[in-house]
């Protein structure tokens, strides 16, 4: 076992004392910011990281309330949730059957349906489209001085856009983190939703974006298959005048995500180099077939 194995299994043993659980059987399914794990019963557990004992507990309130929706998602047990677990938070959930990421065309109902909902009695905060983006920056070691200093200026740019987006679709609950990975399709019934972490209030347009970025930043979308995204939602962002705004934040998380990835991990360093010279415009229009990292 792994120091980062044992580290989290600490967390977990915890977790399930503090619920009344049994401490046997448990399996890693993935170790990351958040840990997963299952067990026996068919339960997961999710283990967030430190400092996020508040957003566990709206993951669960919203999860609950889609429930109540008639919103097909991940559904948390039905205890009181989340425990504490050695400085983290800990939540349980059903485990899902066997399953497949989502598509778009998977995900697309779910957001219409999840868009249309009046907001919830609890307060699940204003969508934060910057959160964690000036500290990987501050942090970075794979990063030169001078794109630093670009990236940063670029970022305060992006934030006076951001305060003052034209008039889109009204303000609604979104899910914040919308891409085909927090969609699930299990072998047998309907696309569910999933990770809540960034679910919030704000534009619908927020949400919408990852996809259009797939196609119109990456280039790993056709524009068929976005074009039938587009009519299973009922529009296309991209439409929209703000739509080149979100598109710059959503490509300044992803750089900052491969400068993270590539200072742990060496075979990342050229994607994320790639990704800079890419906004500071040294490789031409989009789409710049960016590759994932991580």
């Amino acid at each position: 076992m792994t120091a980062r194995t044992e580290e989290s299994n600490a967390a977990l043993q915890q977790a399930l004392s503090a619920a009344g659980l049994p401490q046997d059987g448990a399996e890693p399914i993935r170790l990351a910011e958040n840990d997963l794990w299952k067990l026996p019963g068919g339960i997961v557990v999710r283990i967030a990281r430190p400092g996020q004992e508040e957003a566990a507990a709206r993951e669960v309130a919203v999860a609950r309330w889609l429930a109540q929706n008639n919103i097909p998602a991940v559904r948390p047990m039905p205890w009181d949730q989340p425990v504490h677990a050695g400085g983290r938070a800990a939540t349980f959930w059903e485990l899902l059957p066997r399953h497949r990421h989502g598509t778009e065309a998977d995900l697309a109902p779910l957001l219409r349906q999840m868009h249309s909902l009046p907001r919830p009695s609890f307060p699940i905060g204003q969508v934060q489209p910057f959160v964690r983006i000036t500290e990987r920056l501050s942090a970075a070691r794979s990063v030169s001085a001078d794109d630093r200093r670009w990236l940063l200026n670029h970022l305060r740019e992006l934030k006076q856009q951001w305060s003052c987006l034209p008039t889109g679709q009204p303000q609604c609950v979104i899910h914040g983190d919308a891409w085909g990975g927090n969609c699930a399709v299990p072998e047998e019934g309907a696309a569910l939703l999933l990770d809540f972490e960034r679910t919030s209030i704000g534009p619908p347009e927020w949400d919408l974006t990852s996809t259009a970025v797939a196609h119109d930043t990456f280039g790993s979308l056709s524009t068929d298959r976005y074009a039938a995204y587009c009519k299973l939602y009922g529009r296309d962002v991209k439409d929209w005048a703000g739509y080149p705004t979100l598109r710059g934040i959503r490509e300044l998380r992803l750089v900052t995500f491969a400068l993270q990835i590539a200072d742990r991990d060496p075979m990342a360093l050229k994607q994320a180099h790639y990704r800079v010279a890419c906004l500071r415009g040294m490789h031409g229009p989009r789409p710049w077939h960016w590759q994932p990292v991580g």
